[in-house]
This record gives C-alpha cells, structure tokens and sequence, in this order.
C-alpha cells in the first residue's frame, strides 16, 4: 500500500506533469531524505524518474544563533559600557558579560567605538549599528549573503558553516500511474501450480544493490603465528630454507643424519612410506662417507657397526622432519664454502605415523633452524631459545637432557601450558654431531646448533586451546578461526636481545 509521501508526489505529478524541485513542495516543510526514500522505490518501479539538484548554503552555528539573539559581542560591549566619561572597569566588564567581553573588546577596538582611559574603558561613539548581526539574519533567512568578503569573514569567526542541500527534480515513467501495485519478490510453488505466475507482476532484480559481506579473509591461527616466527627470525638475521619437498629419500631423512637403518623411527609405525614411487634415483656421491661413518664410525665415533643397505637408503618416504631440509642446506652450503657461518631456517608440515590424541597429530609444522659459525655452544643455544621464545611472550621455558642420534649434546625443550596445567614439549634442539657433519662437507673447525620447534603447541598455549583437535582438523570451529584477535607478539618486560653474532673468521 502506498505511503501519504507517495501518494502526495504521485497525485502532485499527475496534476502538474512534472515537479521542478522538492524543496518547493509544501513550503519546503518536507523531509528530502524521506522524499528520497519514496522517489528511489517509485524510480525501481519505473514509475518515475528523478535528477538530483545539489545547492550550497550558509547556516549559522550555534554560536551565530546567539549572536542573532542577543546581539554580537562587541555590541554587547558597548552597550554595557556608560556613556560619557565615566566609562566602565575592564575587570567589572568582564564580571558582567564573561566570555563575550574579552572577544568583544577587540572587535569594538577595531571598529573605533571604545577606547581605552587607564583602567577604564569608554565610549567614542554615541550609538553603533551591530552590522555582525544583521548580516547574520540576511544569512539565516536567504542562505546567502551579496558581499562575499562578509561571508570570508563570518566564516573565519566560526558563526557561520556551508552545508549542501539536497533536493530533486521528478518527471513521470514510463510505468507511471497514481496507484502503486504490490510486486511480487518471490515465485511461489503455489504461482507454479495455480498459473498464476503467467500474469503477476514481479520486482525486477536490482543488481546495483549491495548484498551481504561476505565472510573471508580471516587468518588461522597456525597462520598467525607462523608470521610471527618468520618475523622474528627475519629480525634476528636468518634466512629461510626452501621446503618444497613433501617427499624425501630415506638417505636424505635418516641416513645422512647419521639415524641408523634399524632405528625404531624407520618403522612402519612411525613413518609413512611411499608406495609409488617407492625407491629414489641414485644417492649422491658422498653416500660412500655416510655408510662408513655408519658401519666403521670416524670423527671420534665407533658408529653403529652394522652392515649399511643401499636400497634400504633408497626407500622414499613422507618427511618425518624438517631436518632433512637442513642437510641439504648444510651440503649444498659446504660446496660455496664450508666454513661460512649461516643462519638459517624454515617452517612446513611434516608427517609422522603416530596415534591422534589431544597433543599430537600424524600432521604438523615444524619449526627448523640452525646457527653454523666457529665459537658457539651449548650456551649460546640456551641463551638463544630463551630470547626467542621471550619475544613470542613464552617466557616459562625448562631444558631437559635428551638423545638425539644427529645431536650431542641434546636438549629437550618444554613449556608450562596453563590449560593442561602442566609442562608441554615444544621442541628439540642440540649441536650437530661431526658424524653427521664431516660427510655433507662441513669444514671441521665449523660447530653447528639445530632445533626443531613445532608450531602448534606454541599456537595452543598462546590461544589457550587444549585440543589440538581443536586447532586443526575437521572439527575446528570456524567461529574461532574468525572471532580470534590478531596473535599480537607480548611485551617483553627484558630489553635483552638475543646479541650473540657469528664471526666470518
């Protein structure tokens, strides 16, 4: 059913064929937000067509509104001042009008009304015309003033503001009628089986409306916090590994870290073997200086003094690690220059055969790093994953003797989880042994510190999670991957830096 707006402009335009300008209609006591509304529904209807014709105007503030009704200020100076000479005390003039007095004063200065005799003010004149304010109620009035130097002025005294009036010009479409008919929005089973779908009149789709936001863009957390380790790394000097390689032979994954071929994390329990293809190419060249470090030992080790298997190297497998990635840094790296000192690392998923519970999935981000240089050890590691966890706002850190078949010494990393309530793993770390080291072509005198971080037990404990479940997989609640704030990194109540620097010596 029409509104009284829309019949009113409707009934308007059939007796006048056109409305020249809204602000007209009815004294310009109409509302032009509320004519919009009407003249865009009729405009979808194609029942008429509007323009828009924009107007600038001049409208008094709120403090030109007290000028017009009480005088302007300087006006209101002199008339508190006396006539003749007995004149007035400044500071009784101030007691009697306030602020007025002290804005006042100098426009009646300037206008040469007033003067000053001591500690007095008096008059220079007998009557005054206050030409602040008659302007201001021509302005009121037409919206205007014919002087625009008085307009310049008024403006800069903050009494008068322009604003844009809005108003339109309607002419009839080419559906015109003084009735508006109600358009049907949706086609009904009951239109499809009646038929009378044949001859209702449906609105016609406007494409130039804005639909619903769409939902996207929200980041999860891993990838969150994942920009914050990269960030940090990046402040400290490292580079990053490239680790585009999901797939890797067990050489590279096991036998160049100096795992042996029997160990428990070869198994098929633990690891994910490749079905096709399940054999590598051929192993690198240097593979002869693993398997003797594996069956003879060297480099102050007696090895694990077992019968070394080519094919058994050549299984290919889901990397386990990322360290894998590091190996081949560390050998490409020894090719440029093997006593270079480096900085790098990498983060990616990696896989383990493992049974799913609420800390541990058979997918994940590992967090990769080492520090290669002549004068580091086991301290600078410590000092080293103290700093970087305080500058991801995990301060409450513990380090645990550990066995690593390519580190030693080896430590185990831990951090308190307030939802578990107790000491979370969070990573492993220790100095590369030289068993590993020598037959990628590691100058000797060059040590070597590597860690391997995960990246979802640092995500659980910053966002308070408990379920790793929760964090990645099917079950995740989207909610929280979009209501979760930005992983901001802690204020860190220490200025230390982690200072120590590699030397090219």
């Amino acid at each position: 059913m029409a509104t009284d707006l829309q019949s009113f402009i409707l009934q308007t335009l059939d007796q006048q064929g056109a409305i020249e300008n809204t602000a007209n209609l009815k004294d310009g006591s109409l509302d032009q937000l509320a004519i919009l509304g009407v003249l865009k529904s009729l405009e979808s209807k194609e029942m008429i067509s509007f323009t828009t014709i924009e107007k600038e105007r001049w409208i008094l503030t709120a403090e030109g509104k007290d000028i017009v009704d009480h005088g302007s200020h300087e006006a209101r100076v002199f008339a508190a001042i006396p006539s003749g000479d007995e004149g007035i005390e400044i500071a009784s003039l101030q007691s009697l009008l306030g602020a007025s007095a002290k804005i006042g004063q100098g426009k009646a200065f300037q206008n040469k009304w007033i003067s000053k005799n001591g500690t007095k003010l008096v008059r220079l004149v007998e009557s005054i015309v206050d030409s602040t304010k008659s302007d201001l109620v021509t302005i009121e009035s037409t919206g205007s003033h014919p002087k625009d130097l008085i307009l310049k002025e008024l403006k800069r005294r903050k009494l008068i503001d322009k604003t844009k009036n809005l108003s339109y010009s309607v002419s009839k479409g080419v559906n015109f009628s003084t009735v508006v008919e109600k358009q049907a929005t949706d086609l009904t089973v009951e239109m499809l089986q009646s038929g009378s779908w044949k001859t209702e009149k449906f609105k016609e789709y406007n494409f130039d409306a804005a639909g619903l936001p769409t939902k996207g863009g929200y980041l999860h957390p891993l990838l969150k916090v994942r920009e914050e380790f990269q960030q940090i790394f990046f402040e400290m000097g490292f580079e990053e590994m490239p680790t585009s390689n999901y797939v890797e032979s067990s050489f590279w994954n096991f036998d160049a870290l100096f795992i042996p071929q029997q160990h428990p994390a070869r198994d098929s329990q633990d690891t994910f073997f490749i079905k096709d293809p399940a054999n590598s190419l051929e192993l690198p060249e240097f593979y002869k200086d693993v398997k003797k470090v594996h069956e003879e030992g060297g480099y102050g080790s007696i090895g694990y003094r077992y019968p070394w298997s080519y094919e058994e190297s050549q299984r290919m497998v889901l990397r386990t690690h990322t360290t894998a990635v590091s190996g081949h840094m560390l050998n490409m790296l020894s090719k440029i220059d093997p006593s270079k000192p480096a900085k790098l690392f990498s983060i990616d998923r990696v896989f383990r055969n493992e049974a799913v519970d609420a800390t541990h999935l058979a997918e994940f981000h590992q967090v990769e790093g080492v520090i290669a240089s002549k004068d580091i050890s086991l301290g600078t590691l410590i000092s080293f994953m103290d700093t970087f966890f305080e500058k991801m706002g995990i301060k409450n850190l513990q380090f645990k003797p550990a066995y690593n078949p390519y580190t030693e010494p080896s430590l185990e990393i831990f951090s308190w989880h307030e939802g578990f309530q107790k000491w979370v793993e969070i990573g492993n770390s220790g100095l590369f042994r030289p068993e590993m080291l020598r037959p990628l072509g590691v100058d000797p005198g060059v040590r070597i510190i590597g860690f391997g971080l995960s990246l979802e037990r640092p995500t659980m404990i910053k966002y308070g999670i408990d379920n790793i479940r929760a964090l990645v997989g099917h079950k995740i609640d989207l909610n929280m991957v979009e209501k979760n704030p930005i992983c901001r990194l802690d204020k860190i109540a220490s200025s230390r830096a982690f200072e120590y620097t590699i030397s090219s010596d």
